[in-house]
């Protein structure tokens, strides 16, 4: 019975999936598969032909497969690997290569033989490149071909660099690489202008020759295109959609990666559910928006033609249904973030008591405060709590150097009209111009332009802060320290970020939190600066009092927005309120313009911001809330002794 459930579940997956709670676990898993195949090979005195794939997805696999190797005593002797892809052309020992980001992550912490490494080579004249790929290829042949290829998936859909537009049949070959998969890549190479823009890859004819292949994806960045490669149709726009071809396939997910299939997005369309308060409330959203109507004109049909039938049965009548979730979407605006004095609370997302509110609000970097919740910032100041801001970083990375040069410059000709010694300012001048002239693509800055940086953003975050309304002791700097150690290390520990944070949080013990939960930000400072105050909040409230009637509330905005259902306050800012969040933003001056990791997403940030509060705003509009101009969304956070 717990079969046919299962099918039921997974109809709309053309290929089989299996999902874990997170990434570490999933990674476990793979590395176990991996290693009971190459011991497997090893009582039977045969090699392991591995196929390998590089990227952020399988380092967690790598790492497991070398504690393996050192605790568990698990060998490679006997493992020949092959990569699927290089950069094109790519030197060896450049950083950005495969080679040396196989090295880092696996080889030079296991005892492989280096002549059983396959990488294919970026070094080759363009003319030898056909010969070699036809070698590549017959190479793994003569080997017996690939026992298990692993993969990761682009948000192209690329498999590999089999970008949009490969055949189901192509083999080893040189390609020229899809304008987002270099985007993607334009931080490791200090900028998209420093990508290369080709790249030789094993083919999907070269992969689909594998006995098993494991693709493996995580976070909700690659949800989207999981679902389209899952349960899409077979496409050359899509290619990890041929993998629904192959008999010896599988995706390895974690919960963020699966989230957009329809056994988890849209259950009720493939099982019967379970009605609690928050899948209703999300399906009946999802049909409004489906047809395009307003929550309060669902009629019983509507309900029926669209896979919710149940529902309609179980709770009806469907009115009294539209009735609840318009009541729950509605409870969930309020002009009052810091709660509204002297007024019934029991419907109102925060706490009326006590009236005036301490508040912290945590920005990762210097802008994303005012970038994402810049209204509520402003009102919550304008409405008399006691709010502060803490910038966790100093974003001293994301400042172009035409910026650096220029505010040294200030500084010098500054010192030498007040008639002051400029001998250390001209030496820094000198010395900048002269690193900046010979800098690598993402070669780490030297001190002197980091320093410069953090102030010329700290200076924007303290005007932006000030034009919020708030006095300068309530603006904090804490320069968390895994920032800097980031730039030169991947494993970090943040116990002294938390320390610091937990001493802050003390300091002011605050009523309300807010902080970044928008995890989709490409390079992971979100998601560090979360992890660090989520555990400084949990140790915290082991021995405070005053953390029990403390709430965490996150914000988004910076990359995307809450889903609706999830929304459970919504402030609306007013035109005027717009465009004074507009001229918060404008404080950073650095960021303007085109900011130097600008992600996927082409618009300012001003701009960025303005419309997706604005789409939020429609939404609400279109599901027949009241209109406003624009919308700043937040969910609380709940610690496990919360739920």
């Amino acid at each position: 019975m717990a079969r046919l459930n299962l099918l039921e579940e997974t109809r709309f997956e053309k290929l089989p999936v299996t999902v874990y709670p997170n990434q570490e676990e999933a990674s476990i898993a793979v590395a176990n598969r991996i290693a009971a195949l190459i011991r497997d090979k090893q009582e039977k005195g045969e090699s392991a032909i591995l196929g390998l794939a590089t990227g952020a997805t399988p380092v967690k696999v790598y790492d497991e497969l070398i504690r393996l190797h050192k605790e568990e005593g698990l060998s490679f002797e006997n493992v020949i690997t092959f990569n699927l892809d290089e950069y094109y052309p790519m030197q060896p020992d450049a950083e950005q290569s495969y080679v040396y980001f196989m090295n880092k992550v696996l080889f030079n912490h296991v005892d492989i033989d280096r002549n059983n490494i396959y990488i294919p080579d970026g070094t080759l004249p363009e003319d030898q490149i056909h010969d070699y790929c036809l070698q590549y290829e017959k190479k793994i042949s003569e080997l017996g071909g690939l026992d298990l290829q692993i993969l990761g998936i682009g948000r192209t859909g690329h498999i590999g660099f089999n970008e949009p537009g490969s055949a189901p049949n192509s083999g080893t070959r040189l390609v020229t690489l899809d304008d987002l998969t270099r985007r993607d890549a334009s931080r490791n190479f200090g900028g998209k202008e420093n990508v290369p823009t080709k790249a030789i890859t094993m083919g999907v004819g070269t992969i689909f020759k594998a006995r098993e292949i494991i693709l493996m994806a995580w976070n909700g960045t690659k949800a989207q295109i999981v679902k389209k490669a899952v349960e899409g149709a077979i496409s050359s726009e899509v290619p990890a959609t041929y993998l629904q071809l192959s008999d010896n396939v599988e995706f390895i997910l974690d919960k963020e990666a699966a989230s957009g299939l329809t056994r988890f997005d849209t259950p009720w369309l493939a099982k019967d559910c379970v009605w609690d308060e928050d899948t209703i409330k999300k399906a009946v959203i999802w049909l409004a928006k489906t047809l395009k109507k307003p929550i309060l004109k669902l009629t019983e049909e509507d309900y029926n033609n669209n896979g919710m039938a149940q529902l309609a049965t179980e709770k009806g009548p469907v009115y009294n249904i539209n009735i609840q979730i318009f009541n729950l979407i509605q409870h969930t605006i309020t002009g009052w973030p810091g709660g509204k004095p002297d007024a019934d609370d029991s419907q109102r997302p925060e706490r009326a008591l006590p009236k005036k509110k301490r508040s912290i609000i945590f920005s990762p970097h210097p802008d994303d405060d005012v970038i994402s919740m810049g209204g509520t910032f402003i009102r919550l100041a304008d409405q008399g709590h006691d709010v502060h801001v803490a910038y966790q970083t100093s974003g001293n990375t994301a400042v172009w150097s035409d910026d650096t040069l220029r505010f040294i410059e200030f500084a010098r000709d500054f010192s030498k009209s007040m008639n002051l010694d400029t001998q250390v300012l001209d030496k820094v001048y000198s010395d900048t111009r002269e690193f900046l002239s010979k800098k690598k693509p993402n070669q780490a800055d030297i001190d002197e332009i980091l320093t410069v940086n953090a102030l010329i953003r700290k200076g924007e975050a303290i005007a932006g802060a000030r034009f919020a309304g708030l006095p300068d002791e309530n603006i904090h700097f804490q320069n968390l320290p895994f920032y800097d150690r980031a730039k030169y290390s991947k494993n970090v520990s943040t116990e002294d970020d938390i320390v610091q944070t937990m001493e802050l949080l003390q300091e002011i013990k605050p009523h309300q939190i807010f902080a970044a939960g928008d995890f989709a930000d490409p390079h992971g400072t979100h998601k560090v600066c979360f992890d660090i105050l989520r555990e400084a909040i949990t140790r915290l409230r082991k021995t405070e009092e005053w953390t029990k009637d403390c709430w965490l509330w996150l914000y988004r905005g910076a990359w995307h927005e809450f889903e609706i259902h999830e929304i459970e306050m919504a402030v609306p800012l007013s035109p005027a309120e717009v465009i004074r969040k507009r001229h918060a933003i404008f404080k950073h001056q650095s960021q303007k313009d085109t900011p130097v990791f600008p992600g996927d997403d082409a618009r300012e940030f001003w701009v960025r911001a303005e419309e997706r509060t604005a789409e939020t705003a429609k939404i609400y509009d279109d599901l027949g809330l009241a209109e406003y101009e624009s919308i700043e969304a937040f969910v609380r956070w709940k610690f496990e002794d919360e739920v």
